[in-house]
């Protein structure tokens, strides 16, 4: 049994899911860059940053169809290869956790939580990202966008829920845009909002999130807030 501060709880929640990029790596700069840079290799209208800010958290493939709607499937393909060759390989702009991201996930860890990530990124981004920060041991398990349905579908969660055997009612989604939060009602798992990513805060308070961190740095000081709120709900 866990001791939240002053409250004695029964477990709940036993599994934190984050999302990445935008909750836990600032990323936007370089997602916006590659997406734009891969726009012009193939002549296409350049997205201006607010929309190219919005797609953020979807699958690589979603994000260029919503984008780019009329593409067809082929230049659809060039596109999703285009983006990849920069991200991975030509930009160099600097992805860097967000402060006390690192302390906060150590922590959970240490306390003995289950973490996972669920993303939009592809396998080889994510893997890279957490060799770079050196995160990897501290979750239990993750999956990305390449690999399953792409955000808001729930599939990314059930199969996270599945390998841990853990029900929807002990899990929580953290994430800084509506797709994470889409998502994690579309699976039943309660969500708490993150302010300083890529979508505003009115558009993530209509999914009715728990709580809004506006640093990723207070979720393990809110944690009594978090399971208040969860028993009232």
């Amino acid at each position: 049994m866990r001791f939240w501060g002053c409250i004695e709880m029964g477990g709940i929640p036993e599994l934190f899911i984050f999302d990445w990029d935008g909750t836990l790596m600032d990323s936007e700069a370089r997602i916006v860059a590659c997406m734009q840079a891969a726009a012009a290799d193939l002549k296409l209208q350049i997205p201006d940053t607010d929309n190219a800010r919005d797609i953020i958290g979807l699958g690589l493939r979603e994000a260029v169809l919503k984008l780019f709607p009329e593409l067809q499937e082929e230049s659809t393909n060039e596109m999703v290869e285009r983006y990849r060759h920069h991200f991975l390989r030509e930009n160099q702009t600097p992805s860097t956790l967000f402060p006390g991201a690192a302390e906060t996930i150590r922590e959970l860890a240490d306390r003995g939580y289950l973490l996972a990530v669920a993303t939009g990124k592809g396998r080889q981004g994510l893997d890279l990202a957490l060799e770079s920060t050196g995160l990897s041991h501290c979750f239990h398990t993750t999956r990305c966008a390449d690999e399953t349905f792409s955000k808001p579908h729930p599939e990314m969660l059930l199969q996270i829920l599945d390998q841990l055997a853990v029900s929807p009612d002990s899990a929580l989604m953290v994430g800084d845009t509506e797709y994470d939060l889409q998502m994690a009602k579309n699976a039943r798992i309660k969500g708490v909002a993150v302010s300083y990513g890529v979508h505003p805060l009115a558009k993530l308070m209509e999914y009715d999130p728990l709580i809004c961190l506006h640093d990723i740095r207070e979720l393990c000081s809110r944690l009594d807030e978090i399971v208040m709120n969860w028993n009232a709900s």
